[in-house]
């Protein structure tokens, strides 16, 4: 009679503690990449303590372990971390990305694809051909520095106000030489300095600061920076043109006023 007992028992518990496990939802996108674009992580994990971060372990085709990242969970489990390109870039293959947390064994797992050189990633057939107008960017970017100095501020407005922005700086010849995250105000204004200058910038030639702040193409913008021997080379603005037409207008006078004193005197 007992052992029946206890059989019933097991049986009424076992769905309890069966729907008790937590669950890990994750997702990357976009699945397919180059080298220096940026990875969204998604995902949503039920069933643990929401005060303590989710764990993402990204692991590179050859095994080796880039970044462990600790994004917080909000109110219902939800979590969002967006992935940079380690330096110099992405390496071509397959990174696999694990999701854990200290209070389950279980692990959720996603992968990405990244395709450089001349491969072109298509994500669909096409069935015809659509002409897409060009959109005009939600970021604007302004560039402030002072001849020779390695002091570049970048400032700007952006439309949205809710996600962190991530500045990547790549040198001439397109390695990436420098990542940073700036949150915009409740404004959408946004503010960075970049120090210019050590062994990453000894190219000299234009260097490119990118915004970007999500994934669409809108809320992507790029500005050049002349840089050599590590410090600023500034444009040929209109103080200097100013200066140069002075200067030319100067010397045509004082050259007519010789010419005519020469033929006076003979």
């Amino acid at each position: 009679m007992f052992k029946i007992i206890m059989l019933i028992l097991i049986a009424t518990l076992a769905p309890i503690s069966a729907f008790a496990e937590p669950i890990i939802e994750l997702n990357a996108n976009p699945t397919e990449i180059g080298s220096l674009d940026l990875i969204l992580v998604t995902g949503r994990i039920t069933d643990v303590s929401i005060f303590k971060p989710i764990t993402l372990t990204v692991v590179s085709p050859d095994g080796q372990i880039i970044y462990v990242l600790k994004p917080p969970l909000d109110n219902t489990g939800l979590f969002k971390k967006i992935i940079n390109p380690p330096l110099p870039k992405f390496a071509d293959g397959t990174y696999r990305i694990i999701a854990s947390h200290e209070d389950t064994k279980i692990t959720g797992q996603t992968e990405f694809t990244v395709i450089t050189g001349d491969s072109q990633i298509i994500s669909a057939p096409l069935q015809e051909t659509i002409k897409i107008e060009p959109k005009s960017s939600a970021i604007t970017l302004n560039v402030t520095s002072k001849t020779g100095d390695n002091k570049i501020t970048i400032t700007g407005v952006t439309t949205s106000s809710i996600t962190d922005i991530t500045f990547t700086v790549t040198s001439p010849n397109g390695n990436l030489i420098s990542i940073a995250q700036v949150t915009p105000d409740t404004n959408g204004k946004f503010l960075l300095e970049i120090i210019s200058g050590g062994p990453v910038w000894k190219e000299d030639g234009f260097y490119t600061v990118t915004a970007n702040q999500g994934l669409t193409s809108e809320h992507k913008q790029s500005v050049q920076i002349e840089i050599n021997n590590g410090v600023v080379v500034p444009e040929f603005g209109t103080i200097a043109l100013m200066i140069l037409a002075v200067s030319i207008l100067a010397i045509i006078t004082i050259s007519s006023k010789s010419r005519i004193g020469i033929i006076s005197k003979y």
